[in-house]
């Protein structure tokens, strides 16, 4: 599924009308191109600051909010490249604590393009390659690298050792991309996504993962020993563990408690916090406070995922007192992490879309029976399973009854708003649809 975006600004928009025409349309995974690219821009992420670089199924966009918000609660610049976008293309790139202003991407893309003429660069690539670019010319103390899909062919890979490589939550997710076949890899599903995963661990960096299951849990093991790196992994270096308004995350070597994420809802949301204390404590010097810590896991935010959407143009087409939350996630995995965050809040009005290469059943089965009912819509502007497929599946195979195909987020709204029980609402199933929802209810991310 490939990326796109649009701009209110005429300069950026220009220059991502050049990158939709010279992309080749679709993801695109290999190192051969990004490296040719960042050679002819003189190899600026050669040039970043202490980098962490961040990969895994789900959690890993978390992972770096907490990240950052430590970092800077810390009292450090921080650069961070991060994907997909939500609203704004802005949003991939933050310069020092801030998103990149139009006035300096609009010039950083058409140097970018410039050079990338017979490439067949994809949209990630050239956005990564300019990424890299500003980060490098902008002076920070740190530079956090989300990666975009799988690991060891994504162009973020292309990044000499950075201070430390971490890895989240490992789930099946991309299959056409990360489970294609290939010689001298693992067979399992699992484990060729933990394979490919941890396919970003370089010599010279330190390592930090969560725990997984034992065969997977042998698969980063091995891939730690051929880069000789030493794991500092959930459960066997590490641990976090609830307290009664918040968490103490624990090492061989200290302890500190932090609170729980209140503006990041949802207990999976503790051990993302737990991991990027990993990272920052494996890290070379100078680590953070407790205070840091503590204060930075309150502050992060990371929209989009089970956001509590504030009172707008959106949220208003509901009857009074009745709320909504927002979550990304749209595979399996996610759809347990969601089934747990909403055991405070079921019952719940569900509004889904999902994209058409994406697991509905395998999504929605975690918490089907959260579901009071469930309106399905399109995604604008990408392939998506259409709404009334998805209330077949809902009827057919997660016995949910209540079912009703709808146009768009508002409609499905306002249909709920005339002919539901008072009740919460979840939307949920897609980023790209989270994105909408973001930009209808005028909360751009900032």
């Amino acid at each position: 599924m490939a990326d796109f975006a649009r701009s209110d600004d005429p300069a950026v928009q220009a220059q991502l009308d050049r990158l939709g025409a010279l992309s080749p349309g679709r993801d695109v995974l290999g190192l051969e191109r990004i490296a040719e690219l960042c050679r002819r821009l003189g190899d600026p992420q050669n040039r970043l600051p202490r980098t962490f670089h961040v990969a895994g199924t789900n959690g890993k966009g978390s992972t770096c909010a907490f990240l950052r918000a430590i970092l800077e609660a810390q009292g450090r610049r921080v650069h961070a490249y991060t994907s997909p976008h939500l609203v704004r293309f802005n949003e991939r790139i933050r310069l020092a604590g801030a998103l990149i202003d139009d006035a300096l991407l609009a010039p950083l893309l058409a140097e970018v393009l410039d050079v990338a003429e017979g490439l067949q660069a994809s949209f990630f690539e050239v956005t990564t390659a300019a990424a890299f670019l500003a980060f490098s010319r902008v002076p920070a103390d740190d530079c956090i690298i989300e990666v975009g899909l799988g690991g060891r062919l994504d162009a973020t890979n292309i990044i000499p050792a950075p201070a430390v490589c971490g890895v989240a939550s490992l789930g099946i997710d991309h299959e056409a991309f990360l489970l294609a076949p290939e010689d001298g890899v693992p067979l399992e599903a699992i484990e060729r996504i933990a394979w490919e995963k941890t396919g970003i661990f370089k010599r010279g960096a330190a390592l930090a993962t969560l725990g997984y299951p034992a065969t997977v849990m042998q698969i980063v093991r091995e891939r730690a020993a051929a880069v000789g790196g030493v794991l500092f992994s959930e459960g066997d270096a590490w641990s976090v563990e609830p307290r009664d308004d918040g968490f103490r995350w624990q090492s061989s070597s200290g302890s500190v408690d932090a609170p729980l994420a209140t503006r990041m809802a949802g207990p999976h949301q503790m051990r993302n916090a737990g991991l990027a204390i990993a990272m920052l404590h494996v890290a070379p010097p100078p680590r953070p406070s407790a205070a840091d810590i503590a204060k930075g896991v309150g502050a992060a935010f990371w929209p989009g995922r089970m956001q509590w959407l504030r009172e707008g143009p959106l949220t208003s087409l509901l009857p009074d007192g009745a709320g909504v939350w927002l979550d990304g996630g749209h595979n399996p995995d996610a759809g347990v992490a969601l089934a747990r965050a909403l055991e405070p809040h079921a019952p719940l009005h569900i509004v889904c879309g999902l994209l058409r290469n994406k697991d509905a059943a395998g999504f929605l089965r975690p918490f089907a029976p959260k579901i009071s009912s469930f309106q399905a819509v399109p995604i604008p502007g990408h392939e998506h399973h259409e709404p009334e497929d998805l209330c077949h599946w809902a009827q057919s195979a997660l016995g949910i009854t209540d079912v009703q195909p709808c146009g768009g987020v508002a409609e499905a709204l306002r249909y709920i708003a005339d002919h539901r029980a008072t009740g919460n609402v979840l939307i949920c199933g897609s980023l790209y649809l989270a994105g909408v929802v973001l930009d209808l209810n005028d909360e751009r991310p900032d």
